[in-house]
């Protein structure tokens, strides 16, 4: 008797990290039954269409051996909203996407630091598009089921970039906000910690427990 396949879990981290950012999560959720894996990036060697299009490739392997998840960080979930946005009509859909303090337009900061030649070489293309309005919004909802976990432990200063608004250090809560989320759930994190937070990582499990109940109950 065949084992009955395990569901996957694809992470891709956020700009300036690695696929390490998520292992404390990771762990938790490959010990809740999950299969887990990561996708990594460059962005100051590759162009933002070139990382979703390897992204994309990816997501595509792992349809084909069933049911899957996807849960991006910032820049990540970015990177994933094109990448399933590009997939073909015959790849299977994820399950569920989680969103971890992931834009879902322009990034203030992103603009602010637009014309730094440093934050441009390191941030190349990928950094270029999360500063434009005008890319951002090209990027669309996506279709899966997708909850948005938004950091809310930023210093909310009036005068400073986030105007007094919840923010987690990097975006505020209005931008990682969009009204094609299923959910939002706020946790006392910073933008940088979102991977490593036990309190993300139950908020992961919880959510695809109570899907897969009313799945079961329906």
């Amino acid at each position: 008797m065949s084992a009955i396949p395990k569901t996957k879990v694809l992470f891709v981290h956020g700009m300036g990290r690695s696929p390490l950012s998520g292992w404390p999560m990771l762990r938790q959720l490959k010990a809740a039954g999950f299969e887990v894996g990561c996708f990594g990036y460059f962005t100051s060697v590759e162009s933002f269409s070139c990382i979703a299009e390897r992204l994309a490739q990816r997501i595509a392997e792992i349809a084909a051996q069933g049911e899957y998840i996807l849960i991006g960080h910032s820049l990540g979930g970015v990177l994933i909203r094109a990448a399933v946005n590009s997939l073909p009509a015959t790849v299977r859909s994820p399950a569920h996407v989680f969103l971890l303090g992931s834009p879902t337009r322009a990034s203030r900061l992103a603009q602010r630091f637009g014309r730094n030649p440093v934050f441009r070489r390191l941030t190349g293309d990928c950094g270029a598009l999360l500063g434009s309005e005008q890319r951002m919004s090209r990027l669309g909802p996506i279709g899966p089921p997708t909850t948005g976990i938004a950091g809310v432990q930023g210093v909310a200063w009036k005068r400073g970039p986030f105007a007094g608004e919840l923010n987690d250090g990097v975006v505020s809560l209005s931008e990682v906000s969009a009204e094609w989320l299923v959910d939002q759930v706020k946790a006392p994190a910073v933008h940088t910690l979102l991977p490593a937070s036990k309190q993300v990582a139950g908020i992961i499990l919880e959510r695809w427990r109570q899907a897969h109940a009313h799945a079961d109950g329906a």
